[in-house]
């Protein structure tokens, strides 16, 4: 086992479900090899995570550790926090014209890459 380098994004402005989806195919792979493979797929949510991954392995090339050798070993998305307090509901959203809330989601993303021996 290697060194890892960890890298966090907060508050990004896509649901979770919709960052899975481009995060899923991502894990175990080398983090150059996604970070070229991201930068190509046309869903909104892939910008943050080529972003994470590029601030990721500019951390781990400060750190002196070989870019060519890390791997993506955890890559999640979570719940981040809702719509900003005072937005959060509206008319006719409902069954029969009721009040519901607006679900405004975002995104927490974990990034832990790991130098592997080849």
């Amino acid at each position: 086992m290697g060194q890892t380098v960890k890298a966090y994004a907060r508050h990004i402005p896509v649901t979770p479900i919709k960052m899975r989806r481009v995060i899923g195919p991502l894990r175990g792979m080398q983090a150059q090899r996604a970070l070229e493979l991201v930068r190509v797929l046309p869903h909104s949510a892939a910008q943050p995570v080529a972003k994470l991954l590029k601030s990721a392995l500019a951390n781990a090339d400060e750190m002196g550790l070989d870019l060519e050798s890390l791997y993506i070993v955890q890559l999640a998305a979570d719940e981040g926090p809702g719509v900003m307090p005072g937005k959060g509901w509206r008319a006719g959203w409902g069954s029969r014209g009721r009040y519901r809330p607006i679900r405004k989601r975002s995104s927490h993303i974990t990034l832990v890459l790991e130098e592997r021996a080849e």
